[in-house]
């Protein structure tokens, strides 16, 4: 059984976490710390758990194997760092850190104290995403050159996001930091290294400075463009995917993907069969726990996502191209 601390409830995501791991068989909550002792005490109590206001003797308790990190973005060095020094093994909401340095800085002390890392990057474990990377793999779309993503919701639009989710100190962003996650760790995955990235980030409906519609344009080593787009300002979603080479291209309209290749007869296909959707990158942290099984979301990962998104917003607030 793994016994795990949640490490705050800031991030909205956190309900879910507790969800999933109260529905695990080898998982369950033992404890609760909160930067905001009366979020965290009322929250533990929902739970049915200890609340612990002080940080270090929460990660010295015996009954602690392992955390979940749903503080503020801000906050993830600092925590992560001190639970791997405690010997305690960490899964994490994106992103890692605001600053490769920070990143750089978690990783050190995971792989001093040897514990097992996870972050979630759950549009990787989709079937989608796993048929995108075969047929990169297997050549159906020839060189890939553009990809094209937007991940959008109206949380700012509709006023059902948390006022703090707006403080940029605490948060390292706005859209493009949140949400905007998505595309770009989908886009390192499926195409590699970039190598430049320009973008503008706009504020509509949030309280600036933060971003609530934002658009990045990245270009790869291997001369692919991505053009990632995020938004808390669309109600009707409008979430769209594509992926285009030299012989062939993917497109995703709704839930169903459409395909065509120049290795195919015919026009636009729909795949017979996509691939299995991964385990949940929860899982697959609980999994690498117990069973070693590898955990591909690690901290290269996490530092290929924080390399783009800090570079994002360097690109928006000096208006200019940069290489990374």
């Amino acid at each position: 059984m793994i016994r795990i601390l949640m490490l705050s409830k800031w991030h909205v995501h956190a309900e879910g976490y507790a969800k999933y791991i109260q529905s695990q068989p080898d998982a369950k909550i033992t404890c609760v710390w909160d930067e905001d002792p009366a979020r965290g005490a009322a929250w533990a109590g929902e739970l049915g758990v200890d609340f612990e206001g002080d940080l270090d003797k929460a990660l010295a308790r015996s009954d602690v194997d392992g955390v979940v990190v749903s503080t503020a973005t801000s906050e993830h060095c600092r925590v992560m760092v001190a639970a791997a020094n405690a010997k305690k093994h960490i899964f994490t909401e994106k992103a890692l850190a605001p600053t490769v340095k920070e990143c750089k800085i978690i990783t050190e002390a995971i792989a001093k104290n040897g514990v097992k890392f996870c972050i979630s990057h759950p549009h990787l474990t989709t079937s989608i995403a796993q048929y995108c990377k075969q047929a990169i793999t297997e050549g159906i779309l020839g060189k890939p050159n553009y990809m094209r993503m937007r991940t959008a919701h109206d949380g700012s639009l509709a006023g059902w996001l948390p006022s703090y989710w707006y403080d940029v100190e605490k948060a390292g962003g706005g859209a493009m930091m949140d949400l905007g996650c998505h595309p770009m760790y989908t886009a390192a995955y499926l195409l590699g290294k970039p190598k430049r990235i320009a973008s503008i980030f706009n504020t509509s409906y949030c309280p600036p400075p933060a971003d609530d519609h934002a658009v990045s344009v990245v270009e790869f080593e291997n001369n692919a463009i991505g053009v990632l787009e995020t938004g808390f300002v669309s109600p009707y979603g409008a979430n769209c995917f594509e992926l285009l080479g030299t012989e062939g291209a993917v497109i995703q309209v709704g839930n169903q993907i459409k395909v065509r290749s120049n290795k195919f007869k015919g026009g636009w296909i729909i795949p017979d069969r996509l691939p299995d959707s991964l385990p949940p990158a929860m899982r697959m942290w609980l999994d690498g726990i117990i069973d070693g099984k590898p955990i591909p979301f690690d901290t290269a990962r996490g530092i290929a996502l924080t390399e783009l998104l800090e570079n994002a917003y360097i690109s928006h607030k000096e208006q200019r191209i940069v290489t990374i």
